[in-house]
């Protein structure tokens, strides 16, 4: 599978970590940046790129990762067909693609270890949508708001 990852300046050295165990467990990360450190860049850019990408990438999933991984989903949010769910436990990931169909995953590279992201990580491009009406039904709600905002 194509994951589309993005980052900001804290969550850069996670980013490349997952992305080099993504690549060992046979998917393919796609990096979004940014390309190197920077304690001053804006994690926006990132995000909103990785995000893009998913959309137009049928099939993908994304990772946005950033120090708590908030402003990452908030930035990731804002891409129409986005639903990026931030998650600090497995439990957490596995509910997000189960019950919101979420496309992106939202990291903290600050608030657990690596191998904990990466155990979120594998939990959420591991779990399938449950597909269940009452879960269907929201997530229209959803998009019909994206495309008429009302």
């Amino acid at each position: 599978m194509r994951v589309h990852f993005g980052s900001d300046h804290a969550g850069h050295e996670l980013r490349l970590e997952l992305m080099t165990m993504m690549t060992n467990e046979g998917h393919i990360p796609v990096d979004h940046g940014p390309a190197e450190y920077d304690a001053d860049d804006d994690y926006p850019a990132f995000c909103i790129a990785a995000a893009q990408a998913v959309v137009d990438d049928p099939g993908s999933l994304g990772v946005v990762i950033g120090g708590s991984g908030n402003g990452e989903a908030i930035a990731a949010n804002k891409v129409d067909g986005i639903r990026a769910a931030l998650a600090w436990t497995e439990e957490a990931a596995e509910l997000g693609r189960q019950h919101n169909d979420a496309n992106v995953l939202s990291l903290s590279a600050r608030l657990y270890p690596s191998d904990v992201a990466a155990a979120i990580l594998r939990t959420f491009l591991a779990t399938p949508f449950s597909g269940d009406e009452r879960h269907i039904r929201r997530i229209g709600q959803l998009t019909a708001y994206e495309r008429h905002r009302r």
